[in-house]
């Protein structure tokens, strides 16, 4: 047996410490070489979907190499978000996180296989305002009108989520403690997803529903639905009739939003975040970055990676905090 003794260990392990580092270091600098991906934990057609595609798109012509989208589903984006997380971090794998499978999950379900901090957030893409609406047909013209209605008759007005702890339940819950109206006043009726609360808001199954903007623009603009507030600071270009929560006197439904960004595994390396941030500011100079979100309903939020971790520690700790009073954390 050869014997090796401490000095010759302590230089044997230094040079493969050093090369490991060396070969990290080349990768990253020619960053990239090969197509990257880009995981959309939610299903084709749905907001994470539509924010990868969009990104794609237009940051493949500053990459210089293709980028491709993958949807992996299941379990609220969890599947798909800690296969990025478990994945090399060399700047191959990324993810398109959302609020669900960022916020509201980590902060109310404790067997969630990550922290909202586990991952190198590269930036915030946009943000999908929350809108309540309802059918043109019905009595409530206004925000002002629903509330009254939920404050003088409880437990008889019904609104439609995709279930308990979604955007659309959480919405209406901040919305309610905003107007200092009981949560009991407002019956949930849950559905197996976003497009089903929709039907049953047109079907008259259901008297509101509060979701986000891009899944119900179309029926907004074709005049199917009404929208009686954003959660937006400012009033939306295309919908200036529609008040803000601010001005409607429910300002807490402001920080109610969905949005999407771009992360990467833990240890992503900082020349592969810089590449990526030195693409984004000419993604969003972009025009067809903003018609492709202006086509949805969302609004460009590129963002630096310091802003981006404040603003997805701010959502996570929103939820943590409804999850707290109403009791749904688990």
């Amino acid at each position: 047996m050869t014997y090796i003794d401490h000095r010759q260990k302590w230089k044997l392990f230094s040079t493969v410490l050093l090369g490991l580092l060396i070969n990290t270091s080349a990768i990253s600098q020619n960053y990239p070489s090969r197509p990257i991906t880009i995981i959309a934990p939610y299903a084709a057609g749905g907001d994470s979907d539509f924010s990868g595609r969009n990104l794609a798109a237009i940051a493949s012509k500053y990459m210089g190499q293709p980028i491709v989208v993958q949807n992996v589903v299941g379990a609220s984006g969890t599947i798909g978000s800690a296969k990025v997380r478990l994945a090399p971090p060399d700047g191959y794998t990324l993810l398109i996180p959302r609020g669900g499978s960022h916020a509201i999950t980590p902060a109310l379900d404790s067997k969630t296989p990550y922290k909202w901090n586990d991952f190198s957030m590269i930036t915030l893409l946009d943000l999908n305002p929350v809108v309540c609406v309802v059918k043109p047909d019905t009595p409530y013209k206004t925000l002002k009108d629903l509330l009254s209605a939920l404050q003088s008759q409880p437990g008889k007005l019904n609104y439609a989520t995709a279930g308990t702890a979604t955007t659309q339940h959480l919405a209406v819950e901040v919305l309610l403690r905003a107007a200092n109206i009981p949560s009991s006043h407002a019956v949930q009726i849950p559905y197996k997803g976003g497009g089903e609360a929709t039907t049953a808001v047109l079907s008259g199954q259901v008297q509101f529903l509060c979701n986000n903007l891009p899944t119900l623009v179309g029926q907004i603009k074709g005049g199917t639905l009404r929208a009686l507030v954003t959660s937006t600071p400012d009033r939306l270009k295309d919908f200036l009739d529609v008040p803000t929560a601010r001005e409607s006197g429910v300002g807490a439904l402001e920080q109610v939003t969905g949005w999407s960004g771009l992360y990467g595994p833990p240890g992503l390396p900082l020349d592969v975040i810089n590449k990526w941030t030195e693409v984004l500011k000419k993604v969003a100079d972009d025009p067809d970055w903003h018609k492709g979100n202006a086509t949805m309903g969302a609004i460009a939020a590129i963002r630096s990676p310091s802003e981006t971790e404040k603003f997805a520690r701010d959502q996570f700790e929103l939820y943590e905090k409804v999850g707290a009073a109403l009791n749904l954390r688990k």
